[in-house]
C-alpha cells in the first residue's frame, strides 16, 4: 500500500512539474512572439499608435467598408502590443508622428488621403502612382521601370512602405492600395506575415513592398502575396526625363 501511495505521489509531482514547465515554455514562447512583433512594428507598450484614415474621394467624412476594416486591423494590432490608439483624419493631421508609430491608410488619388501623397513625395520619390482614368495604366504603380497594374476585382496591388521621418523617433507605415480592399488586404498580410518578413527583408527599419491581391471576387482581402521588394528603387528619386533635342 505504501509503494502504491508513493508511486501515486511521484506521478502527481511529475505531472505538476511537467505542467509548470509547459506553462513556462508557452509563456516564454508567447513573450518572444510579442517581442518580435513589437520590434517589427516599432511599438512599445504604453505608447500611442496613430492611425490616419482616408475617405471616399467623392464623399468626404465617409470611408469605404474595407478601409474601415483596415483601420480595425491596425487598432487590434496596437492593442495586442499594449499601445493606445489615436485616430486622425486625412487632411487635418499636419504634424510629425514624433514618438508614435503611424499607420497611414489609403492612396492619394483625388485627395482620398493627402497625407499619403505627402509621404510619397517626401520619402518615396521612386514611386509613381498613375491617376484614375480610362487608360490601361489607370491607378497603376510604376517603380524602377516596372508597372503593377490594377485589374479590378481580379488582380490588384498595394504598396506597403516603412520608414522613419527625420523629425520622428518611431516609424511610419504607408498603406497605399489601388482600392479599399487592397488596403484591408495589406493590413491582414502584415499581421499574418511579419515574422516571415523579418527573416526575409534586408532591413526591418526601412522597406517598400508591392503586394498582389489575387481572386478578389472569391477571396476578398485574404489572398495577398508579396509581388516585389522595391526598397532599392522606391527611396531613390526617379531619373529626370531629358527633353528631346531640337532638330
Amino acid at each position: 500500500m505504501g509503494d502504491v501511495t508513493l508511486n501515486v505521489g511521484i506521478g502527481l509531482v511529475t505531472s505538476m512539474i511537467s505542467a509548470v514547465l509547459v506553462w513556462l515554455w508557452q509563456r516564454g514562447r508567447n513573450a518572444r512572439a510579442l517581442y518580435g512583433k513589437a520590434r517589427f512594428f516599432g511599438m512599445r507598450p504604453g505608447e500611442t499608435c496613430i492611425v490616419v484614415m482616408n475617405h471616399k474621394w467623392d464623399r468626404p467624412r465617409t470611408a469605404a467598408h474595407h478601409d474601415v476594416q483596415a483601420m480595425v486591423e491596425a487598432v487590434v494590432l496596437a492593442r495586442e502590443l499594449g499601445c493606445e490608439v489615436s485616430m486622425r483624419v486625412s487632411g487635418e493631421f499636419r504634424d510629425s508622428n514624433g514618438p508614435s508609430v503611424e499607420f497611414c491608410i489609403g492612396g492619394p488619388e483625388n485627395g482620398s488621403n493627402v497625407r499619403t501623397a505627402g509621404h510619397l513625395e517626401q520619402y518615396l520619390p521612386g514611386v509613381d502612382v498613375r491617376p484614375f482614368s480610362d487608360r490601361d495604366d489607370s491607378m497603376a504603380f510604376v517603380v524602377g521601370g516596372e508597372t503593377f497594374p490594377c485589374e479590378r476585382r481580379r488582380r490588384e496591388h498595394v504598396l506597403v512602405a516603412k520608414f522613419r521621418p527625420a523629425s520622428a523617433t518611431r516609424p511610419v507605415f504607408v498603406i497605399c492600395g489601388q482600392t479599399a480592399v487592397t488596403n484591408h488586404a495589406a493590413m491582414v498580410y502584415l499581421r499574418r506575415s511579419h515574422r516571415e518578413l523579418s527573416r526575409r527583408l534586408a532591413s526591418m527599419e526601412r522597406f517598400c513592398l508591392v503586394l498582389r491581391v489575387e481572386s478578389i471576387s472569391t477571396y476578398g482581402a485574404q489572398e495577398a502575396v508579396l509581388a516585389r521588394d522595391v526598397s532599392a528603387t522606391a527611396f531613390t528619386p526617379r531619373p529626370a526625363v531629358r527633353p528631346a533635342p531640337d532638330v
